[in-house]
């Protein structure tokens, strides 16, 4: 007889909450959009690689979706992503089959990638896969230019230590079940 988690009622529950009625505000949508946009181009100026491969792939659009958000983003000739027109059609559909927010928390946590649809131009997709594959944030550095090399590795390391904790907590919980005994 298989047992299910104790989290399945929470999982549930997050996959039937009524989204559509939940929706923020356009103006909140834009912002948050836009501030993706310039976090996105941030790290993609870190790597040279990064922009000269989008800068080959400029005015490509590319429609990122989950369950009912999504966004359009355009390469530009300067290899750095901007919001598209809605209008634009899409030569690239990104949608994260992941339906689930704790799903997809659980990824993040164990440092996974979630699972991904992918349609459209196989170029581009893979050069969108060579991105993620190889494009990673320095976040310790750029904490270092505000606080100074010492306080940003300790807040990295108290970072590091927490997700490691999350780690270890999801892991036990998802192998929780219920009647047995540690």
């Amino acid at each position: 007889m298989s047992t299910q988690s104790p989290f399945s009622f929470l999982e549930g529950f997050l996959q039937k909450l009524p989204l559509p009625s939940l929706q923020p505000p356009a103006w909140a949508v834009s912002e948050a959009q836009r501030r993706i946009v310039l976090t996105l181009n941030h790290v993609l100026m870190q790597e040279t690689e990064a922009t000269a491969r989008l800068a080959r792939q400029k005015d490509r659009v590319m429609l990122v979706q989950w369950r009912s958000f999504n966004f359009k983003l355009i390469a530009t000739p300067a290899g750095l992503l901007d919001l598209a027109a809605p209008e634009a059609t899409p030569d690239l559909v990104l949608t994260v089959t992941d339906e689930s927010p704790l799903v997809l928390a659980q990824i993040a946590l164990r440092g996974d990638k979630p699972g991904v649809r992918i349609e459209g131009d196989v170029q581009l997709a893979a050069e969108v896969s060579w991105l993620t594959e190889n494009v990673r944030w320095d976040m310790e550095e750029d904490l270092s230019r505000f606080m100074g090399d010492v306080p940003a590795h300790t807040l990295a390391q108290m970072a590091q230590g927490l997700v490691g904790g999350l780690r270890q907590f999801v892991a036990k919980a998802a192998s929780f079940i219920p009647g047995k005994s540690a």
